[in-house]
């Protein structure tokens, strides 16, 4: 299986999770999946009463440079990881 079919596998598997994650971890997701997706972040970064948008915008900011391919392995790893948990 291709990185690119287990990335959208994972897409899948990641809305069928045992267990809610936590916050921090769920960041962590989204930050993953859209730097795995659509690379480097970009747009502004939301406004102070956004908080929740502000966030998800530093979380994948935080991941700027890392390669595409390098991300999606990464997703792919850690929802293999909170499915087995």
């Amino acid at each position: 299986m291709s990185l690119q079919e287990q990335f959208a596998q994972a897409q899948i598997d990641s809305k069928n999770l045992p267990e809610r994650p936590d916050n921090m971890t769920l960041l962590k997701i989204y930050a993953l999946y859209k730097q795995g997706a659509n690379g480097d972040v970009t747009g502004e970064r939301p406004g102070f009463t956004d908080m929740v948008g502000r966030a998800k915008y530093d979380a994948w900011a935080g991941l700027q440079g890392t390669s595409q391919e390098d991300a999606m392995q990464q997703y792919v790893d850690l929802i293999e990881e909170l499915k087995d948990a």
